[in-house]
């Protein structure tokens, strides 16, 4: 019986094989390649935006083939089997990486925190997929500008609570209170007890009255009171 289903299984694949020969197209492509759309196929919309599929098949390798079949893959090592199926029928077993990777943006030195990332400071780096963490900073314009928290590793991604808007104020600078309704405007000396980015609520103190007041950093130096 177990014979008998054996012969079941290897026509059906024959079946298989030939019907997929028959619907693909005339022209063959090299290994590599088929097996990316694989590897593609098999990560379907886990595989993020951006990311790439380097593909390495061992030696000796078919030159070209139509189609390939029982394909399997790991994930992390990328290692993948596989099937290529000749032009004439003819199978061949075929082994090597298919590995998921993604270029990111990395420092070209330490940076240190307090310090605002400019293009002269990056560079990019291609990582295996399983490397880049799910709070690694991906793109090259989401650094640009930034102001560093923590100290920043060369060749290492940046974590995205490493960085962040450049402060305009700190926490004990003295600063321009200004309040403006439009009819009247009106400044004081303050010093900051809060650190803020542009935008960003804090809490100051009017050297004049020694009030403690609420309002928004417009930009260095300057605090506008809230209403």
């Amino acid at each position: 019986m177990s014979r008998l289903n054996a012969h079941i299984v290897a026509a059906l694949l024959a079946v298989s094989i030939l019907s997929a020969l028959s619907a693909a197209p005339a022209r063959a492509a090299s290994p590599e390649t088929l097996v990316e759309e694989q590897a593609r196929e098999a990560w379907g919309a886990e595989l993020p935006e951006g990311a790439s599929i380097r593909v390495s098949v061992q030696d000796p390798k078919p030159v070209d083939a139509l189609i390939i079949s029982a394909y399997w893959m790991d994930r992390d090592s990328g290692r993948f089997l596989a099937n290529a199926v000749m032009e004439n029928g003819q199978e061949k077993r075929i082994q090597g990486l298919a590995l998921a990777t993604m270029t990111l943006p990395v420092p070209n030195r330490r940076v240190m925190p307090g310090e605002i990332l400019t293009e002269a400071d990056l560079t990019e780096l291609e990582l295996p997929l399983r490397r880049v963490s799910a709070f690694a900073v991906l793109g090259r314009d989401d650094l640009l500008g930034k102001q560093v928290r923590r100290m920043l590793t060369r060749g290492r991604p940046v974590m995205s609570r490493s960085v962040t808007e450049p402060l305009v104020i700190d926490r004990g600078d003295r600063v321009s209170i200004v309040f403006d309704d439009g009819k009247l405007r009106v400044t004081a000396p303050g010093r900051a007890l809060d650190d803020a980015q542009r935008g960003q609520e804090l809490r100051i103190v009017n050297l004049v009255s020694s009030r403690t007041l609420r309002g928004i950093a417009r930009e260095d130096g300057l605090v506008e009171v809230l209403r």
